[in-house]
């Protein structure tokens, strides 16, 4: 795993094991100039800590418009209120996942697994459909719709620098009755996933990898596994 810093053009790395916190899936932050958007929150312990490593890239929390969840889980879900109450920023989440956030649902969410609670949380947004796309300024930032691990599951990806780089967070599973998990709808996601031919993954819990050909391997050997 990376330390916290920058990892292309304006697109850091605030959180996740070794950086925020052990129990926190990773956490991005893009900066789109005149307003930020964060991509999953850790488990909930660490706010403060992705907070500092957001003001060491130099970037104001307070400039966070969205902040988007990948799935359900606790551990990318964690601190969602905290940024919300203290930055006033949009809860984005795919419309099969977020009334597990609204419930604070301790099985749908995972918090059982971590043996603490999620409190129930409104969301702002409910994404729908296989695919969409978030406008700023002159660049698009996408989702996927990428059932599996559980029924919700989005990806996001950009083309910035003349890389596309891939938010493929929880690649690896794990695949539960509880969570809804899909292991046929998981495989069809996967492939979604390899048609992007994206040049950096920045998955949740192992790391960013690249070049493509890494990315590529990565997400085959998942799917050679299950």
């Amino acid at each position: 795993m990376k330390k916290a810093g920058e990892i292309v053009d304006g697109i850091y790395l605030i959180g996740g094991p070794n950086i925020s916190h052990s129990s926190d899936a990773t956490a991005f932050v893009l900066d789109f100039g005149n307003e930020l958007v964060m991509i999953d929150s850790g488990a909930g312990a660490s706010f403060r800590i992705m907070v500092e490593n957001i003001e060491k890239a130099g970037l104001d929390p307070h400039e966070i418009s969205l902040l988007i969840l990948t799935h359900c889980h606790i551990d990318h879900i964690g601190s969602a209120p905290q940024f919300k109450r203290n930055y006033n920023c949009e809860l984005v989440i795919h419309d099969l996942d977020a009334d597990a956030v609204e419930n604070g649902d301790p099985v749908l969410t995972a918090a059982n697994w971590y043996d603490t609670e999620f409190p129930p949380t409104p969301v702002d947004r409910r994404l729908t459909g296989d695919h969409g796309e978030f406008q700023f300024n002159d660049e698009k930032l996408h989702f996927l719709h990428t059932p599996g691990h559980t029924p919700g599951s989005i990806a996001l990806y950009i083309d910035r620098g003349g890389k596309r780089i891939l938010f493929g967070q929880d690649i690896h599973g794990p695949f539960l009755p509880s969570f809804g998990s899909d292991i046929e709808a998981w495989r069809k996601s996967m492939k979604k996933l390899l048609d992007l031919e994206a040049d950096i993954l920045c998955e949740g819990h192992f790391g960013i990898f690249q070049p493509k050909n890494s990315v590529g391997k990565y997400i085959r050997s998942y799917l050679r596994r299950y």
